[in-house]
């Protein structure tokens, strides 16, 4: 199990000694292998004490006290800004053929000094940077944090910037005592032994099955959408058994080289780690890299990535120069815009956090493949049928019917013929295939989610994460400054703590659920506005000089009043953004993942208002609370509220999806890449006009790095966000646009190389971090997924024709009676779904500049409007008719069954798909079986080497019984 190499483990390792830790941290000690022994008598026997494990032993407990000002450190260590650890920054050349994916060999050294990722001896490999300036007045502040960083073991050294002298670059190094110290400490699971793969028995019949089915392969590609095998390198730890790092058992653990055991993400972790708990002043606050980067004493704190994401030589000739160059060709590289991603590759190089991310992101692409394909089917259905639509025939032929004008004086009589491009373009949306599609989409959902728990489950396996939990949380230093006079015993720790009364908590909730309210509101205004834009300018595009905008005036009004309501959304973000920080904030989350939440849900729930309030009004509103001709209802008794157009309200719908769903993924996709690269691009060509293109390409990595952009201070809020409203948009209201999947499909196959090339060539390198799952995210789309329901029945039943011409097909039409619903059964529709009015009937401020002499020659006595109401002849002019009241109550019927029907379809499926699959479980169990049987196996053969070894010596043991 052990590797015999010079790197490997010592021989003291093996039989089961610890390994003594020496602190390389402190100057006056570092270089020095003390292995002085020192004889003392413990209970009248003369016992062989290493001098080096009392030194330690007294290290560990000035650590323990924070001794910050050591006299003895303070001669021979030199201070933070002394110019002893500061050198000048030299023209170290960054070629890329040092950076191999793993250095290993005694002939690296040389070419690691000039490799920018090592200290100057070409043997310490850089694990994080800290960045400050010279003239920044923290001083005493860095000069104690540094000391206390040396006095956990940290390796440091200092380099001044190239392009800035003012500019200094802290370089850090985890020597291996620290890293095996810490990891044992954060419980980090490390390789001990390869896995072994049993295969299932199988019968003889699907064993012929299996040999034809290769048969077959054979004649069809080898794979395109797989990554080619040779190019990814040995991911070890994806085929090894693995176990929370112990230092006591290190001879358990594969170990083939001490600096490539932990990898470069866990070692920049562990440092990470470390900062976050080393003191720069007195005090009980006073701790942790966060706080200086916060008040200014640090500019920035980061891992370095692994060299340059470009080669000149080809990847398939001599392969990767390092990780960071295998993601750049196999996976941002627009040319792999069809093959699968490396996730294990994605995880060893940027953590599970983000690599769960880009596995969520994918999986969500596969799913909306099927979507896609059947939103595309509806819509070719729709095409398939136009011809034979009885309804879109009907309102083409309808020459003789004049329609009422849709506005006050400017608007004019129109023929019902003149709506026929738009009654055709609804039939492609709205046709017999939409209620199946709703259906599906439902449904989708749920086994989206449900399957989604079983992806996770399997990457949690592989990656370790089955039995990680998260190490108990602090408390946010903003919470312990405000609540640091009141403390209660933790039930847990029972160490005191800070503590928030109930009635102080209560408050704060109130104060900040009210200003989510007022939040709200204001969305609402903002769609109040939008209407009363429509309103007016209905009249004013009717009254337009071109012929072009007078006769669509409707689809002028609506289309300017989208792109107004896209600009309202953009603008109000970023006002959301900073009413969601200072809410939280005034809320006092008690630890980072509890503010994180509050959050993430209060900015989801603003986007999601402000980005679909305009959509539900057109959807339920628009169109149904406008009155009948003499009797319209006017928004502050002036302006008539806006109708819908005479072949429906589900054209207007489909404009405002399509239009805001396409312009926002534009706009993000741009913000996302195009930003950063204009960022990056003017920081180079400063750079380039100073010192020369040649001496730019010649700068260390620390500094290329630094002079990329971070990552978003939220991590990955803004990538989960975008999804998510694009889930929304794909699931709410997907029965009036059926092509809002395949437009989701399109983005997202652009978004993963557009995120992809962004994290490995245009950010800085992010800090790995570990996660289970997505987080609250899933109890959103949870959410999202019942809301889509809702509003789907509530679509097909208000928004579109599909109920009140299913009322006409079996109550009224020819096939009234028998059974029927062809399109036979719907002749007469448009007629009888149009009421009759008179036209002196009209409001004097109603009445149109025009008597409608140009259509008959005469004067028009009457004009139809779409409702159910009696003719004005009838004893009660303009009531309601009793097929107004059928229609109602097949859609209320409607909106019943099919969510009924809809939500036991879910619950049943959820029922059916477990969380985790069977022959997951299988191996699981197998696995924890295995492993009891190995470390049984392992400490038997250590004992037994224990024995073997007493008796060479002849030292006498004791014969344990029985």
């Amino acid at each position: 199990m052990e590797a015999s190499s010079s790197g490997s483990i010592t021989s003291a390792a093996l039989v089961g000694k610890p390994i003594t830790h020496q602190p390389e941290g402190r100057d006056h000690f570092q270089g020095h292998h003390l292995e002085t022994q020192i004889s003392v008598r413990l209970d009248g026997q003369k016992r062989d004490v290493d001098f080096s494990e009392i030194l330690n032993a007294i290290q560990e407990i000035a650590k323990d006290v924070n001794i910050f000002f050591d006299e003895l450190e303070g001669i021979t260590s030199p201070s933070k800004d002394d110019d002893s650890l500061l050198h000048q920054g030299n023209l170290t050349s960054t070629s890329n053929n040092t950076s191999r994916l793993e250095a290993v060999g005694e002939g690296i050294p040389e070419k690691n000094k000039t490799s920018g990722l090592y200290f100057r001896d070409g043997k310490s490999r850089i694990d994080y940077i800290l960045v400050y300036r010279k003239s920044n007045p923290q001083a005493e502040k860095r000069e104690v944090f540094e000391r206390n960083i040396r006095a956990e073991g940290l390796q440091m050294e200092k380099e001044s910037s190239l392009s800035n002298s003012d500019i200094i670059f802290v370089k850090l190094h985890a020597p291996w005592e620290v890293l095996g110290k810490y990891a044992e400490l954060m419980n980090v699971r490390m390789p001990f032994r390869r896995k072994i793969y049993y295969l299932h028995r199988r019968y003889k019949f699907l064993n012929r099955i299996e040999k034809q089915l290769s048969r077959f392969r054979g004649w069809l590609p080898r794979k395109p959408m797989r990554l080619d095998k040779e190019r990814l390198p040995d991911l070890e730890e994806n085929d090894c058994y693995t176990a929370p790092f112990s230092q006591q058992r290190i001879h358990h653990f594969i170990i083939h080289n001490k600096d490539t055991f932990f990898n470069n993400a866990t070692r920049s972790r562990i440092v990470h780690h470390i900062l976050q708990r080393v003191k720069y002043e007195e005090g009980k606050n006073k701790i942790g890299l966060n706080r200086l980067l916060t008040n200014g004493s640090y500019e920035a704190a980061f891992p370095l990535h692994e060299g340059s994401y470009r080669s000149k030589k080809s990847i398939r000739t001599h392969g990767a120069e390092n990780h960071r160059h295998l993601l750049y060709e196999c996976w941002a590289s627009w040319g792999a815009w069809y093959k699968y991603q490396p996730l294990d590759l994605v995880r060893r190089y940027f953590g599970e956090k983000i690599g769960l991310y880009f596995a969520w992101l994918g999986w969500y692409t596969g799913m909306l493949f099927p979507a896609a394909f059947i939103g595309l089917f509806v819509f070719l259905y729709g095409v398939a049928t136009l011809n034979h639509c009885q309804v879109s025939k009907e309102v083409c032929q309808a020459t003789e019917i004049i329609m009422c004008p849709i506005c006050d004086k400017y608007c004019p009589f129109m023929r019902l013929s003149d709506s026929c491009v738009y009654a055709k373009v609804t039939h492609l949306f709205d046709n017999g295939a939409t209620v199946f599609f709703a259906v599906f989409m439902a449904v989708w959902a749920t086994v989206f989610l449900e399957f989604w728990k079983r992806r996770r489950a399997v990457i949690a396996y592989d990656w370790d994460l089955i039995d990680w939990e998260e190490e108990e949380e602090e408390i946010r230093p903003q919470f312990e400054a405000k609540y640091s006079k009141k403390e209660r015993m933790n039930p847990i720790s029972g160490k005191p703590e800070p503590y928030q009364a109930f009635a102080d908590k209560c408050s704060r909730i109130i104060v900040s659920a009210s200003g989510i309210f007022f939040m709200i509101c204001v969305v609402i205004a903002a769609v109040f506005g939008i209407v009363v834009y429509r309103v007016v300018t209905v009249s004013t595009f009717a009254a337009f000089k071109w012929a072009l905008i007078r006769n669509n005036s409707q689809v002028a009004t609506t289309g300017t009043a989208v792109c107004i309501n896209f600009c309202i959304i953009m603008l109000l973000n970023v006002l959301y953004e900073k009413v969601a920080l200072f809410l939280t904030n005034l809320e006092q989350p008690r630890t980072e993942s509890e503010w994180e939440n509050s959050f993430t849900l209060k900015m989801f729930l603003f986007q999601f208002v402000n980005l679909n309030s305009s959509t539900f009004y057109i959807a339920f509103f628009l169109g149904r609370f406008t009155g009948h001709p003499g009797a319209y209802l006017r928004l502050i008794n002036r302006w008539r509220l806006e109708e819908c157009h005479p072949s429906g309200c589900l054209i207007d719908l489909c404009m405002q999806m399509g239009i805001i769903m396409v312009l926002k993924q534009t706009w993000n996709n741009f913000m996302e890449l195009g930003y950063p690269l204009i960022q990056n691009w003017w920081t180079r060509r400063k750079v380039r006009q100073e010192y020369g293109s040649q001496r730019k390409a010649n700068f260390p990595q620390w500094e290329k790095d630094y002079n990329l952009q971070p990552m978003n201070a939220y991590g990955l809020f803004d990538e989960y966000l975008e999804m998510i409203l694009q889930f929304g948009f794909t699931t709410i209201f997907v029965a009036a646009f059926p092509l809002a999947p395949l437009l989701a499909l399109l983005n997202n196959i652009i978004e993963i190389r557009l995120d992809a090339y962004k994290f490995v060539t245009q950010w800085r390198r992010p800090l790995a971090s570990r996660a289970k799952d997505i987080g609250i995210w899933y109890g959103i789309l949870e959410g999202i997924g019942v809301l889509s329901v809702i509003t789907n029945a509530f679509v097909i039943a208000v928004t579109s024709d599909f109920i009140p011409r299913l009322v006409y097909a079996y109550k009224y039409g020819p096939c009234a009676g028998q059974g029927e619903a062809g399109q036979k059964c719907m002749v007469g529709y448009v007629n009888a779904s149009l009421s009759v009015f008179l036209v002196s009937d009209f409001e004097r401020r109603s009445e149109p500049s025009s008597n409608g002499t140009e259509f008959s020659g005469a004067a028009l006595k009457y004009c139809r409007y779409r409702d159910y109401r009696d003719p004005p002849h009838a004893p009660v002019p303009y009531g309601y008719t009793l097929q107004f009241w059928h229609v109602l109550a097949a859609r209320l019927a409607f909106i019943i069954v099919f969510e009924h029907l809809v939500f036991c379809i879910k619950h049943l499926i959820s029922y059916l798909i477990p969380d985790l699959p069977k022959d997951l479980r299988d191996r699981m169990r197998r696995e924890k079986y295995l492993i009891q049987e190995m470390m049984y196996e392992a400490e038997l053969e250590r004992l037994q080497k224990e024995r073997k070894e007493r008796k060479k010596n002849g030292k006498s043991y004791h014969n344990e019984w029985p």
